[in-house]
């Protein structure tokens, strides 16, 4: 039972990845926009100040808040898809009837029992406006709650198939025959139940809010904590795109989450120091400084003759870290080995954002530089204080790299090129050393790009028949195996550039990192199958 439940948590963290992963762009498209309507670089760059240039910029920063306001819509039918075994792209579409079928059931049942809201402003009501139905104020969970009711009914039915004049009604058609009655009448239930949950919600967001920085260590700690399972992000999700991260009014609307409230305060140039609730998506600090002074201290306390073999390992890592916010290679190659080292980075990453907190540093950085320039500078330092934000990273890099290197000396902890077991000890030249470094480096880039061996990662799982699902995430090759004993965990590190492997009951990840596309198409193309598999 634990491992069913566990399966279906990380099943579901998958599929949260479709409507998330979207909002980043979003986001960042804004910031451009923003670009063109800053006024302090109109006046340093006067040939933007134009119409056309200005216009472009309000237009895009304006229409992409539409995404900000219809969450419920996108999270429904990103789940629909995500959560659906097969036929995905009707299970969408499915979720998307569904979702209009609820919001009008539930606006003509408020209607009829004279709970819907008649005054002039929703304000302070419980009730919202979704897709200009007047409704109770579900948010993202509306979303969320509908997009797992339609694929559990889609997965359940969208096979069954009838013959002669019924035949039109069968598969997806049959399902939302079946999701109609199921909406109308969650749609019932929720008027009375919701406000119950509501307050619940309201009651927790407060308490952590009321946490203070307490609330905010324990955030960031967890975050981290849940990498080994995947599950990290059902942690910062609802601070982001919930009520738990904040309510804000802007613009006459209502926006609830940190993220949500950060991307629309950056399209309201009125606005002129970002909301305190923005902090809780400070998670940056970490990626972009910390385990960079990390993987400084491992490759210093590292066996001077293993050095160059792990700096050539490091050097990416850390690099992807910094760039793109993917950390993963770096904390799993010392989570498993040395594990007090994450339990340190944890608690780093968690007092990183209490200090942000402390100094008022509004600025964030959740994917890396590229993100931290384009969110932050457009807005100036007044709004966002990313210099200290700078600073601050500047100050956790030093910490890690004098914690990690003091941790890994006095308690003899067996991080990367410190390991003897394996290792070849002889010596050599300099020439030698080059050519059997670039042979190792021809050997991984190969494995890394459109040349990745599918057959060869489905080998060293077990075989064919040993898998039983394949799925993905941002950067994990996710599994269910029937025997993961069968797992070959050296060859997919050695031989298909795995970074590591996780183990839970017979659900399985192998980290791949950036590269996780090509690796999901081969592993697809070896087992014959398409990404419904």
């Amino acid at each position: 039972m634990k491992d069913k439940v566990m399966n279906q948590l990380q099943h579901f963290s998958k599929a949260m990845f479709i409507p998330v992963l979207i909002l980043p762009i979003a986001g960042i498209l804004i910031a451009v926009g923003n670009l063109f309507t800053n006024a302090k670089l109109l006046e340093i760059l006067p040939v933007l100040n134009n119409p056309v240039t200005k216009g472009f910029g309000t237009i895009l920063s304006g229409s992409l808040v539409a995404i900000l306001n219809n969450l419920g819509l996108i999270f429904c039918v990103g789940l629909g898809a995500g959560l659906a075994n097969k036929k995905k792209s009707e299970a969408a579409f499915t979720a998307l009837l569904g979702f209009l079928v609820f919001i009008n059931a539930m606006n003509k049942f408020m209607n009829l029992t004279g709970i819907l809201y008649t005054g002039d402003s929703l304000r302070g009501t419980g009730q919202a406006m979704v897709l200009g139905v007047q409704i109770l104020d579900m948010g993202v969970f509306l979303g969320i709650i509908l997009g797992i009711i339609t694929a559990m009914v889609h997965n359940k039915y969208c096979d069954i198939e009838f013959q002669n004049a019924f035949q039109i009604y069968g598969g997806s058609r049959f399902v939302f025959i079946v999701l109609i009655p199921v909406v109308v009448l969650m749609s019932v239930v929720l008027t009375f139940v919701w406000p119950f949950v509501q307050m619940g919600i309201t009651g927790l967001g407060a308490f952590i809010n009321h946490s203070g920085n307490f609330g905010i260590f324990i955030y960031g700690a967890l975050e981290r904590l849940l990498i080994p399972t995947g599950l990290h992000h059902l942690v910062y999700t609802p601070f982001l795109y919930t009520s738990l991260g904040g309510t804000e009014t802007i613009g006459g609307q209502v926006f609830e989450g940190a993220r949500n409230i950060y991307y629309a305060e950056m399209a309201d140039p009125s606005i002129a120091v970002l909301s305190p609730s923005v902090i809780w998506d400070a998670r940056g600090i970490s990626k972009m400084f910390g385990l960079i002074g990390a993987c400084l201290a491992m490759y210093h306390t590292a066996r001077p003759e293993n050095r160059n073999k792990i700096k050539a390992i490091l050097i990416p890592a850390a690099f992807t870290s910094f760039i793109a916010g993917v950390t993963e290679p770096i904390e799993f190659s010392f989570m498993f080995v040395a594990p007090v080292l994450f339990a340190v980075h944890a608690a780093l990453s968690g007092l990183s954002m209490v200090v942000l907190n402390l100094l008022q540093v509004r600025a964030i950085g959740p994917n890396g530089f590229i993100d931290f320039l384009l969110y932050n500078v457009p807005l100036g330092i007044h709004k966002t204080g990313w210099p200290m934000y700078i600073l601050t990273g500047l100050g956790f890099f030093v910490i890690y790299y004098v914690v990690f290197r003091l941790l890994i000396q006095k308690l003899n902890l067996n991080t990367l090129g410190r390991e003897t077991e394996g290792l070849e000890m002889k010596l050599h030249t300099k020439a030698e050393y080059k050519e059997k470094a670039a042979a190792e480096k021809s050997k991984k880039d190969k494995a890394v790009k459109e040349d990745v061996d599918g057959f060869r990662i489905v080998e060293a799982l077990g075989g064919s028949k040993n898998i039983e699902k394949v799925d993905n995430c941002y950067t994990r090759l996710r599994l269910i195996l029937s025997n993961p004993e069968l797992v070959q965990e050296e060859v997919l590190k050695h031989d298909t550039a795995a970074s590591a492997v996780v183990k839970k009951g017979n659900n399985v990840q192998v980290v791949y990192g950036l590269q996780i596309s090509a690796v999901r198409k081969a592993v697809d193309e070896a087992l014959g199958k398409n990404e419904n598999f």
